[in-house]
C-alpha cells in the first residue's frame, strides 16, 4: 500500500475527520462551556426575596489576644406577596455578614394580613424605647411612612399605609416594634369582637 493510499484512507475515516476538525456535526453537552446551554433549562427567574440592608456597623470585640474587629448587618427581606422579616447577624467582612442575616431573616418571616389593600385596623405598639403606630389607608394613598417601617411595608408588598413614630431613633427597635405590630394584626381588637349572646338561665 503506498502512502498515497494510506493518506486517503485515514483522511476518510473519523479519527482523520475529528483531526481536521471537520467530517460531522460536533457533539455538544448541554451546561458544559461553549454549549450555550443552561444548567436551569435557560430559566432565569428573578429572585423569590428582595433584600435591603436597614442598618451596617463595624463592631469590635476586645479579647485576650487583642481587638477582633467585625461587622454587623441587620437585613430586611420580603417577596412583596406579603410576607417580611428581618435579619441581625455578624461576619468577618461585610458580605459574610449581609448573607448570614439574609438567611436569618428568612426564617423569621411574618404574613401581613391585608384587607382592601390596607391593614385591617390600626395598631399602637412599644418596644423597649420604640414606639410605632400604623394605621389603615385608602385605596390610592400610598406607603407615608418613614425609616424602617416604610422598608418593612415596602418589601412586605402592602400598597397603602399610614405610620408614625412616636419614640426613639433607633432602626433595630422601630423595626421589631413594627414587627410586633404586624404580630398583632393577627388578633382581632376588642372593640371589633363580636358579642357572644349570654347564655339563657
Amino acid at each position: 500500500m503506498t502512502d498515497n493510499n494510506v493518506q486517503n484512507k485515514d483522511q476518510n475515516s473519523p479519527i482523520g475527520a475529528a483531526r481536521r476538525g471537520s467530517g460531522g456535526p460536533r457533539r455538544v453537552t448541554p451546561g458544559r462551556r461553549g454549549g450555550g446551554g443552561r444548567r436551569d433549562g435557560g430559566q432565569s427567574g428573578p429572585p423569590d426575596f428582595e433584600q435591603k440592608i436597614l442598618e451596617l456597623k463595624r463592631v469590635t470585640r476586645v479579647t485576650a489576644g487583642g481587638k477582633r474587629m467585625s461587622f454587623r448587618a441587620v437585613v430586611i427581606a420580603g417577596d412583596k406577596k406579603g410576607r417580611v422579616g428581618m435579619g441581625i447577624a455578624k461576619g468577618l467582612d461585610v458580605q459574610m455578614a449581609a448573607e448570614k442575616a439574609f438567611r436569618r431573616a428568612k426564617k423569621t418571616l411574618l404574613r401581613v394580613p391585608l384587607v382592601a389593600e390596607t391593614i385591617p385596623f390600626p395598631v399602637r405598639v412599644k418596644f423597649s424605647s420604640a414606639e410605632v403606630l400604623i394605621k389603615p389607608a385608602p385605596k390610592g394613598t400610598g406607603l407615608k411612612c418613614g425609616g424602617a417601617v416604610r422598608t418593612l411595608f415596602e418589601l412586605a408588598g402592602v400598597p397603602n399605609v399610614v405610620s408614625k413614630i412616636l419614640r426613639s431613633s433607633n432602626k433595630i427597635n422601630i423595626a421589631k416594634a413594627t414587627l410586633v405590630a404586624i404580630k398583632a394584626l393577627h388578633q382581632t381588637p376588642i372593640g371589633l369582637r363580636s358579642k357572644e349572646p349570654s347564655p339563657a338561665k
